[in-house]
């Protein structure tokens, strides 16, 4: 059993992460203040600390450094978000044993705490009992991982992973930007024999030359650890490789013929024993006809491609999505699932969504944030989505009134009156007497209104 102390300040998340760390059999503490954990750290000296990079009241870099400073022999696992790579690199420097990239799957985590633990044994000459724990299955996704679809394109995509999952031939995914090419790269993995083998990610549109470099290739003295002996078994997804630097495209052409050299011949190391995935928000044989892409390194990583379409040419799966945003909304919130009523679900369907899925998931998940009596309709939608008009007020052209079509008059009328009483309570300093009064209706009409009871009021009040 290893001591291990979570340092996170969003509770949901945090908990999650604590409750894995048990059940894998460790003594676990979960922390919401980088001063709290930092404490923690001092008074119990674990052997393991997962931090995020963004906590309210400290930066998870500095804790990094503190921490690797005074216990240079604890591992640190960094939790960072999505386009904050570089930030990353930056804690490996002072010391963390390894990162995560939000969004992350639990097994990702389990892993990583695996291997930090068996990294310190081997290093101290024990054998770690991590060694014995099998990965669970159990335990629901932190992110969205999952490939969902059942329209004619996607069922071909699944079958397409099916054939190819344990096939080590490099692939390609394109694409537009946010149609899920990291969840189909998800997806091989998972189906493939190196699924009990980490998945790393490497945006190539999120670092500078120099830190990507280093992330793929090491630093010139070899201390750093790349993103290959990082997912060594697993598989390495490199994400929007058309804005790799031409200098960089180079030296992975020869790295990648490298791997296919050695593994021809039997003598591949393990620590680059792993399947490469590559994405494309362009297409490739567009850039390297204007110059901007290696024609040999086109060869090298397109030997299996995959075209992933956009969600406006599979809008059928719009609502098994939603139900599956929904589920997730759900599940993290530890609220009931959100339903949707049949204007607002047409008007999703009817959307043609540049962002594809990623703007999907922000959308349902602001519609859960804003909808009343836990259900979405088209007023709880983006206006650009929901097709509200602007009309000026019949006495004031300076007042603009955004109307929301398809709303139903009834519950436009009730968020209006809503807004309206909220308005009036301020004026009146919150008394509820006056502002019925102002409003010329019972106090019983106001407290309905506003969704509340009297005789509970009344009784809080006493």
């Amino acid at each position: 059993m290893a001591k291990i102390i979570i340092i996170d300040d969003e509770p949901g998340i945090l908990q999650v992460m604590r409750k894995l760390a048990e059940r894998m059999g460790h003594e676990t503490s979960a922390y919401q203040s980088g001063k709290d954990g930092m404490a923690a750290i001092q008074r119990v000296v674990p052997d393991v600390v997962v931090v995020d990079l963004r906590i309210g009241d400290m930066s998870g870099l500095e804790i990094i450094q503190r921490c690797h400073a005074q216990f240079p022999h604890v591992a640190i696992i960094m939790v960072t978000g999505y386009g904050t790579v570089e930030s990353a690199v930056e804690a490996m420097k002072l010391g963390a044993f390894d990162y995560l990239t939000k969004p992350f799957e639990l097994d990702d985590l389990q892993r990583t705490v695996n291997r930090a633990l068996n990294h310190r044994d081997a290093a101290s000459g024990q054998t770690s009992i991590t060694a014995l724990v099998a990965d669970s299955d159990s335990e629901p996704a932190l992110v969205a991982s999952r490939l969902i679809g059942e329209s004619h394109r996607m069922t071909e995509i699944h079958g397409i992973i099916e054939k190819i999952a344990n096939n080590d031939s490099p692939i390609l995914l394109e694409g537009e930007f946010g149609s899920g090419k990291q969840m189909v790269a998800r997806a091989i993995h998972n189906r493939s024999k190196r699924n009990a083998a980490p998945f790393k990610v490497l945006d190539c549109s999120s670092l500078p030359e120099d830190l990507l470099e280093m992330e793929l290739f090491g630093s010139p003295g070899g201390r750093s650890e790349t993103i290959f002996r990082r997912a060594m078994g697993g598989t390495v997804f490199l994400e929007e490789i058309n804005l790799l630097p031409q200098r960089l495209q180079s030296v992975l052409e020869g790295y990648l013929e490298d791997i296919t050299a050695r593994r021809m011949n039997n003598s591949l190391p393990e620590t680059m024993d792993v399947r490469f995935v590559a994405s494309t928000n362009k297409p490739l044989e567009e850039e390297v006809a204007d110059g901007r892409f290696r024609e040999d390194l086109y060869y090298k990583v397109s030997v299996i491609p995959i075209n992933v379409p956009s969600l406006r040419n599979r809008s059928s799966d719009i609502p098994l999505l939603v139900e599956y945003f929904l589920e997730r909304y759900a599940a993290m919130s530890k609220r009931t699932k959100p339903q949707v009523d049949k204007y607002a679900m047409e008007l999703l369907e009817s959307y043609k969504w540049p962002g594809n899925v990623s703007e999907l998931q922000n959308t349902v998940e602001r519609a859960c944030a804003f909808c009343e009596d836990n259900r979405i309709r088209p007023v709880d939608l983006p206006s650009k989505i929901s097709q509200r008009v602007e009309i000026t007020d019949d006495e004031n052209d300076a007042i603009v009134h955004h109307l929301p079509i398809g709303t139903t008059l009834n519950d436009f009328i009730r968020k209006q009156e809503k807004i309206f009483i909220r308005e009036t309570l301020k004026f009146n300093d919150g008394s509820r007497e006056k502002t019925a009064s102002m409003l010329d209706v019972s106090i019983a009409t106001l407290y309905r209104k506003m969704g509340l009871k009297l005789e509970r009021d009344k009784m809080l009040s006493a």
